[in-house]
């Protein structure tokens, strides 16, 4: 997997709504109305990522969920990243 340049990045961000690139990561955050929510959606995002190979970074507390998305063999952003986010989107939205 080709590690994608910060040109192409900014380029496919415009494809994915929420997304940012901070420090090397796709990052997005979502809040929920509570916690049963929040965890019931990064279990569906789990069976996505099992099934792609691909895991992400990420942390909840409470109702809101951060997830920061890189291909760790790759050292940073991939297009393997920006399929798992849209498919994180599917499943969210």
């Amino acid at each position: 997997m080709e590690k994608l340049t910060v040109a192409q990045i900014t380029e496919k961000l415009k494809t994915i709504k929420g997304w940012s690139h901070e420090d090397g990561f796709l990052v997005n955050s979502y809040k929920f109305s509570n916690f049963k929510e929040a965890f019931a959606t990064m279990t569906r995002i789990a069976f996505e990522c099992e099934a792609m190979g691909h895991h992400p970074n990420w942390e909840n507390v409470y109702n809101s969920l951060t997830i920061r998305l890189n291909t760790h063999d790759a050292n940073g952003i991939t297009d393997k990243d920006f399929k798992l986010a849209a498919a994180i989107d599917k499943v969210v939205n």
